[in-house]
């Protein structure tokens, strides 16, 4: 079972608020979704996560594949069982890490070897395969096959890899036409790179294919923010209305609000738990690096308008000492104050859009975080 319902749509914008109701469980929309790319959110226990309010978490095929295997995640009882995770779990085709490891891969017209980056043997990514890896972990939503493309890349470049990511989506489409379930959904992704032209033609394509969802692709390769956002413009044009709408890789908070802005309803960014590992964290101000010798005599808490456990809990001053000693509860400390942060900001979304005030919203966002770079 898989249905998208929409149940508010902005008099002032393309922002809307909807449901995704699934056999496991009900997502509201706008969603941020966390990346756990190896069957688990980094640091955060499943349940903590949970009890932050988020209700679908991402996990990543290549990653899975290569370690521990799909058979090990498969007969332990499947994604959801071998990590604990009693909500909804997307994952992605691994078409992006293999993008990302561009040294180590080929591409060809039937998919994409590629060597691991554990141990150096070389495997070979299908749309058939990576379709039967993720039915076989056993996830809710599962990506196609695609060619993630780099910025800046030439038209030609950008043409081939685009068609030939038209015709892996119809592969995989064939591939679950035969296999599906009632238990999974399968999202066509969105290509073209940074050429408006290439761009429509993909978005027009890909929404021709009976998928239950859409994905934006190649978009937070290095392009400038401006021609990202003119790229979700052009795609969203001609994505369905009644289907879920998801930019892949997208997650400052400000990136988060202006594809909002434009009609898009899922996320997925490691920038919340990534950044925490680094000493960074979002807060009302702005960013904050823990790591700073200004914080080292500091009581205030990371965000004095903050109330997660984090900041009800701890001083500035304190948490620098844990990261400069490398403790390893700094982590999940800050990692916690992050995911906290993002779920009341979907929070803060869902209400400006329903209050028609989400360009007020914007506005503060964009001022507190460009200022601050």
């Amino acid at each position: 079972m898989f249905k998208f319902q929409i149940f508010y749509q902005s008099k002032k914008n393309s922002a809307r608020i909807g449901k995704i109701i699934t056999h496991r469980g009900v997502i509201e929309t706008p969603v941020f979704m966390p990346v756990g790319t190896q069957g688990t959110i980094k640091t955060m226990p499943p349940e903590i996560v949970s009890s932050l309010g988020y209700s679908i978490i991402l996990s990543n095929t290549y990653h899975l594949y290569l370690r521990p295997g799909v058979d090990v995640v498969y007969t332990l009882g499947g994604i959801h069982k071998f990590m604990n995770w009693k909500n909804l779990i997307l994952t992605d085709s691994g078409g992006f890490q293999v993008y990302s490891l561009s040294q180590f891969r080929k591409i060809t017209e039937e998919g994409i070897l590629f060597k691991s980056h554990i141990d150096g043997s070389e495997h070979f990514f299908t749309p058939v395969t990576t379709m039967e890896v993720q039915k076989k972990l056993g996830s809710d939503i599962m990506m196609v096959l695609d060619t993630c493309i780099p910025y800046p890349s030439s038209y030609e470049e950008t043409e081939t890899l685009t068609n030939l990511t038209h015709r892996w989506a119809v592969e995989s489409l064939e591939y679950w036409q035969r296999h599906k379930n009632d238990k999974q959904a399968v999202f066509g992704i969105i290509q073209g790179g940074m050429y408006k032209d290439l761009r429509k033609s993909s978005a027009k394509f890909i929404t021709s294919l009976e998928f239950e969802g859409y994905a934006i692709g190649g978009l937070s390769v290095g392009e400038p923010l401006e021609i990202r956002n003119q790229m979700i413009e052009i795609s969203v044009e001609y994505m369905p209305y009644d289907k879920p709408r998801y930019v892949m890789g997208i997650g400052t908070p400000l990136d988060i609000i202006d594809a909002v802005m434009r009609g898009v309803d899922m996320f997925d960014c490691v920038l919340p738990t990534r950044n925490a590992r680094r000493g960074t964290v979002f807060t009302s101000m702005g960013p904050l690096s823990i790591k700073n010798s200004s914080f080292k005599y500091d009581t205030l808490p990371l965000d004095p308008e903050c109330d997660c456990y984090t900041c009800r809990n701890y001083s500035r001053g304190y948490l620098r000492h844990l990261f400069h000693a490398k403790e390893l509860l700094v982590y999940f400390l800050l990692t916690l104050h992050n995911l906290f942060y993002y779920a009341k900001l979907m929070k803060h979304i869902k209400n400006a859009i329903k209050n028609e005030t989400l360009e007020d919203l914007r506005e503060k966002i964009a001022q507190i975080y460009l200022n601050s770079n």
